[in-house]
């Protein structure tokens, strides 16, 4: 193999094919990046088994070829050659040689012969969607994921199918988010798609995969993402990169239930004094339950943030907000009324409730109209005393 590629489309692939090795395993192989020709550019591949990412780049192609090298090697040196020369890149038997005008390099490498194949979508896409609108999904409810294994299904981000649109949802019995992606005619592959969601209504998709999908989107990239559904695997594909992942199996709890149809008290205000009053009573919570009270008073128009603790003292904020329905009195687990309040987008958020001991929800609210948003809802479970 021999070619020459720009130091920068080198090192972009390097960065989006590496976090795909393997930390810990008994088979070397998994620890190196795969550099092969194709199609006039080079690929190169990284897998641990679970998850799979390939990356092609443009290049002028001199003699065929492919090796692999350990990923920790490569990913070093990219790092540290200066920007803005062109890289020769040559295979000699198990020995990889980069050179450029200040630097050259010899990496040994292994045979490509014992890397393993990364499965290739056999049908059509299914979905073909704005790549940062589904980032934006992913990252609204990536925070309410369960990290304890002990449920499978918990760890990953549940997709239900429709053909109006996508649900996206994590709960970890805590929490939950929600978020909804509204498709279009043009995201959709009928003749695919259509006959796919007859026959599955939700796919749950390991949250570490999402993790690195959105890892490799910049916020100014505009690109669409393939996405494909074969054999238990998911497919993506975007500005050339491939990442195909398992799925999970087992059946996602039936979350729609836990979800209050209509609140009997809502509150709507400013998300940074929202996150002020939270944050500083925060730090006089008692014990390991992180517990805060919300107090709301309909007849005085206010709310009260109240925390206290034998070992701290006590600390209460008045929120002078715009309030409709009845009072109410909630205790919270700070933490995670916080992250719903982070996620949100909007300046101001409103916080919706029923009851000291029913689901309490999170929502944004449009800037333009003040009307509550509904593509996006999180809600967490207050403590019951």
């Amino acid at each position: 193999m021999k070619l020459i590629c720009t130091q920068e489309n080198f090192k972009k692939a390097i960065y989006n094919c590496e976090r795909a090795v393997a930390k810990r395993n008994t088979l070397p192989i998994l620890n190196n990046i795969l550099f092969e020709t194709e199609k006039g550019g080079l690929k190169l591949s990284a897998t641990n088994l679970e998850i799979g990412i390939s990356s092609q780049i443009g290049a002028k192609i001199e003699k065929e070829g492919k090796i692999t090298v350990p990923a920790r090697l490569i990913s070093g040196l990219s790092n540290n050659l200066l920007n803005g020369d062109n890289l020769i890149i040559e295979s000699d038997g198990d020995v990889l040689k980069i050179e450029n005008k200040t630097n050259k390099t010899v990496i040994k490498g292994i045979s490509a012969g014992d890397f393993p194949l990364i499965p290739f979508r056999k049908g059509d896409y299914l979905l073909e969607l704005d790549g940062i609108e589904f980032k934006k999904a992913i990252t609204k409810v990536l925070v309410a994921v369960a990290v304890n294994e002990a449920r499978q299904e918990l760890t990953g981000i549940n997709i239900k199918l429709k053909a109006e649109g996508l649900f996206f949802a994590a709960t970890d019995s805590f929490r939950l988010a929600e978020y909804e992606i509204k498709l279009k005619e043009k995201d959709i592959n009928k003749e695919v798609y259509l006959p796919f969601i007859e026959k599955n209504e939700s796919i749950i998709i390991p949250a570490n995969t999402l993790i690195e999908f959105n890892r490799m989107i910049a916020e100014e990239d505009n690109f669409r993402v393939k996405i494909a559904v074969e054999d238990g695997q998911i497919f993506f594909e975007m500005d050339g990169i491939r990442l195909v992942s398992r799925l999970i199996e087992g059946k996602y709890p039936q979350y729609e239930y836990i979800m209050p149809k209509e609140y009997k008290t809502r509150i709507v205000g400013e998300k940074k004094f929202f996150q002020h009053a939270f944050k500083t009573a925060g730090l006089f919570s008692s014990g390991g339950s992180n517990e805060i009270t919300l107090k709301i008073d309909a007849e005085a128009k206010a709310a009260f943030v109240y925390a206290s603790g034998a070992e701290t003292g006590e600390n209460s904020t008045e929120l002078k907000f715009d309030i409709t329905g009845e009072s109410q009195e909630v205790v919270f687990n700070v933490k995670y009324l916080l992250d719903g309040i982070n996620i949100a987008a909007t300046e101001q958020v409103a916080i919706l409730l029923n009851s000291e001991s029913t689901p309490v929800a999170i929502q944004e609210i449009d800037e333009k109209s003040g009307e509550v948003l509904n593509n996006f809802v999180y809600i967490a479970m207050p403590i019951k005393n």
